[in-house]
């Protein structure tokens, strides 16, 4: 059965060998589950452990890393040579322990992966430059619209010719970057607390991510 799929059973501890080609879509399969699990221990490609593993500043740190430290504390048991096998794979693997942070962290897993991947996306530049991109200010508008309209701020009656203004997204942004002091700072420096803070800030002054 393609695990994936699959409705996974209560557990409390998972010890697997792991298809690596669904090695992210199964982790967070595995980090969503609940009731939450006490451990898990995964063997899976090297270079993805470490990039789980990742800390800021680090070459590999990357949004995978800042997902899965969110969820989860994670760390690197030890590596596996691709000579430990017959016939030896092409790459050397590592094994990886997951376990749950219980509690789960107070935020919004679709808002927080929604700012996580606009940073990522260009993610050796600065945060200005990231969120002065035309697509990026037209796509958070755009969430903005949707935002106000489910909580009645805006009429979404197309009988009605009178829509309410829209606040300046691009004005909010540069308000935000700049008191905040991130501007400047580019996402692979940034820790777990910085890119909490960030989304907090953009939410106080009503601005939203999608997944």
């Amino acid at each position: 059965s393609d695990v994936l799929k699959l409705d996974l059973p209560f557990f409390n501890l998972c010890v697997a060998n792991i298809p690596y080609q669904i090695s992210s879509p199964l982790v967070f399969k595995l980090l969503a589950h609940k009731p939450r699990f006490r451990c898990a221990v995964l063997m899976v490609q090297r270079e993805f452990a470490l990039r789980l593993c990742a800390k800021a500043g680090d070459e590999l740190y990357c949004r995978l890393s800042v997902n899965t430290q969110l969820l989860s504390k994670v760390d690197h048991l030890m590596k596996v040579s691709k000579n430990s096998f017959r016939p030896p794979p092409k790459v050397d693997s590592s094994v990886v322990r997951l376990e749950p942070m219980h509690p789960p962290p107070p935020v919004n897993f679709i808002e927080w992966d929604g700012l996580v991947r606009l940073c990522f996306n260009r993610k050796n530049k600065t945060l200005s430059a990231i969120f002065r991109q035309k697509p990026v200010l037209q796509l958070m508008s755009d969430n903005l619209k949707t935002h106000l309209a489910m909580a009645g701020g805006m009429n979404d009656n197309p009988a009605e010719e009178a829509m309410p203004e829209v606040p300046d997204v691009k004005e909010i942004v540069n308000s935000v970057l700049e008191d905040s002091g991130y501007g400047e700072q580019r996402s692979t420096k940034l820790e777990l607390d910085d890119f909490m803070a960030l989304l907090a800030k953009f939410n106080e002054r009503g601005l939203h991510f999608s997944g």
